[in-house]
């Protein structure tokens, strides 16, 4: 479902790097006194301050009253009767806990509240592995109640019927539907595939239209990362390694890579045959951290790539430009979570996290990362190569649009990921603020590459918050011609939304890297779980596909699609994410209005265009006192 937050003109442009002053507008703000009345029972009169209604119990008082007197009771108790002494075990364990909390100074509501402020740590730290069964179910986040048991009922092969009717509010602001057909089609019992591979791909790959997205092993147990390998060969569609590299794993290899014996260079020796018998369709990302294919300095190494590249079950490359949860900042491998043998994988320190870059080393250009993707494809003998991004900055990829028709590389496809987007380990406001939304997003691209005449050659896969059939409808309406799913097939695997990604404490065994919790994940029984999900959520857009009295998904439109708009109306997808005409950026004349500007600036030779960001001020030394110390320290100047 989409909820339309507010009204956004398609192509608006990016937040300005510099902040505007406007004045309030909100009609509660007012310029008048604030008049005490009778309905104000908080005025005290003098306009200072609201009287106290209310105070907290003095936590040390309450400590000090309660320990004394439990004292004197267990001495009483002991006095009378000496089996009684016991009791002096606990209340010296209270008393202790208590003393320490006062005398520590690391956390204040221990220091106001000793002992008792000890239940504020055991609920914080509880709430959210069990939110999932107390309070609001559907109003659970990032994914709800309702969501959740989708997958999990698609995944066990249950029924998915719901009597009563819907539950959903049909009336409320950003539901969304699409009209049936009383010329209803019969579903396709088979999927129709997609072909990946323009003209300079000589080994083309055909694509489900469900697939999954970029998950490392590292950030998944080795568990995890098999039995989605092998629920993608069951089900034939494919995983993606996400940045962190190839693993055994990746090809259905139950291997200890912990042995101080492993080799993983020669593990691809041999196991070659056994690799291409029992692996599972792969893409291989190679983020900005090369992992799997670096040198000891970090940077890229071809001829490692080269060698791995071209293993049979390796079907796509992807270069992962940005990640939807936290764009712009490069991966985080938390080292609690970072083994002997994923460091000996990914060719890094053991004993410390482990951060990608937030750029690439091989190119800094929209042109260079062209000729990258064009390496990459000679070296992987023609397999198709294309890229990853969270659309950022609209004239970034404009850029790249231009540097495609100055040296006529094309990628081979375009993963479009939305700021909505999940991950193990992110900073909080970066997973919140940061990166365009994937309909925004996807769109976007979806017309930039239809504007410079190339959207028949490039495939745009969309990677984000999708759980159902309804939801891989509604971006294929948006311009996607497939769609991956990471969160989703977690949950099939028996994700719980715990949200313990990033602690090495998931219960389930699916992100964590504890062989106590890894154990409990059982792969044979979780591979068939997701090749069920895969296969019946493909299924369920089929029939949806029918009953619009489509024959193909290929040919669903925006305007199929209708969504309830703030004034309860109901509209049409593509009056909300309108199209742009084919080809209309190649001549001046006809360039959208609302693109004009990141068109002009966009180019093939930066990404930021010269003069687009303010220029940084100079640094000026300055004298500060620091304890009491004149010292010298750098600071911006006018």
């Amino acid at each position: 479902m989409i909820v339309i937050q507010s009204a956004v003109p398609l192509n608006a442009s990016s937040t300005p790097f510099w902040p505007v002053q406007t004045a309030p507008t909100h009609p509660i703000i007012r310029s008048c006194p604030v008049k005490e009345t009778a309905l104000d029972p908080h005025f005290s009169g003098d306009m200072k301050r609201p009287k106290q209604t209310g105070a907290h119990p003095d936590g040390k008082k309450l400590f000090t009253i309660s320990s004394l007197v439990s004292g004197v009771a267990v001495a009483g108790s002991a006095i009378l009767c000496p089996h009684a002494a016991w009791l002096a075990i606990p209340w010296l364990l209270y008393t202790g806990v208590g003393v320490h909390d006062i005398t520590q100074k690391r956390h204040t509501i221990l220091r106001n509240f000793p002992v008792i402020g000890h239940f504020r740590y055991v609920a914080e730290m509880l709430r959210d592995p069990f939110r999932q069964y107390f309070g609001d179910g559907d109003a659970d986040r990032p994914f709800t109640r309702d969501q959740r048991s989708g997958v999990y009922a698609a995944a066990k092969g249950d029924k998915q019927t719901r009597p009563f009717g819907t539950q959903l509010d049909v009336y409320k602001p950003g539901y969304i539907w699409i009209n049936h057909s009383l010329s209803a089609k019969t579903p396709a019992k088979k999927e129709p595939r997609l072909k990946v591979g323009g003209p300079q791909c000589k080994q083309p790959y055909a694509i489900s239209r469900f697939n999954v997205s970029g998950m490392s092993y590292g950030a998944l147990s080795k568990n995890a990362v098999l039995a989605l390998n092998k629920g993608a060969k069951l089900g034939g569609f494919y995983q993606s390694t996400g940045e962190g590299g190839l693993s055994p794993f990746h090809f259905a290899q139950d291997i200890d890579i912990e042995a101080p014996n492993f080799d993983f260079d020669q593990f691809f020796v041999q196991n070659k045959d056994k690799i291409a018998a029992e692996g599972g369709d792969l893409v291989w990302q190679i983020g900005t951290g090369y992992f799997g294919c670096r040198t000891a300095e970090g940077n890229f190494d071809p001829q490692l790539f080269a060698e791995r590249a071209k293993l049979p079950t390796v079907k796509m490359i992807e270069v992962k430009l940005s990640q939807g949860a936290k764009p712009g900042h490069g991966g985080i491998l938390p080292k609690e979570k970072l083994t002997r043998g994923i460091a000996k994988l990914r060719r890094v320190p053991h004993g410390q996290d482990v951060h990608s870059p937030p750029t690439h080393k091989t190119f800094d250009t929209p042109r260079g990362l062209l000729q990258f993707v064009q390496q990459l494809r000679e070296l992987s003998g023609g397999k198709p190569v294309g890229f990853k991004l969270c659309v950022g900055n609209r004239y970034e990829f404009l850029g790249i649009c231009k540097a495609m028709l100055e040296t006529g590389i094309y990628p081979d496809f375009i993963t479009v990921d939305g700021g909505e987007g999940g991950t193990g380990a992110a900073p909080r406001l970066f997973t919140d603020h940061i990166g365009t939304p994937l309909d925004d997003g996807l769109v976007f691209v979806h017309n930039a590459l239809k504007g410079i005449g190339l959207r028949d050659k490039i495939r745009v896969i969309a990677s984000g918050k999708v759980t159902n059939g309804f939801d891989i409808l509604t971006k294929l309406a948006l311009g996607a011609d497939s769609v991956n799913a990471a969160r989703a097939m977690m949950f099939a695997l028996g994700c719980i939304q715990a949200l313990q990604c990033d602690t090495n404490n998931c219960p389930t065994g699916v992100a964590t890297q504890k062989p106590s919790l890894v154990k409990g994940l059982d792969v044979n029984d979780k591979f068939v779980r997701v090749a069920n999900y895969q296969k019946a959520t493909i299924r369920d857009m089929l029939e949806i596909i029918g009953a619009a009295g489509l024959d193909s998904p290929s040919q669903i439109r925006a305007r199929m699609l209708h969504i309830r708009d703030r004034q309860g109306n109901d509209r049409t997808l593509d009056t909300v994410y309108p199209n742009i005409p084919a080809g209309s950026l190649l001549k001046p004349a006809t360039v959208p209005e609302d693109l004009k500007k990141d068109w002009e600036i966009a180019t093939a030779d930066a990404f930021v265009p010269p003069g687009v960001v303010p220029e940084k001020r100079k640094m000026v030394s300055l004298t500060v006192l620091k304890d009491g110390k004149p010292q010298e320290e750098d600071v911006e100047d006018w």
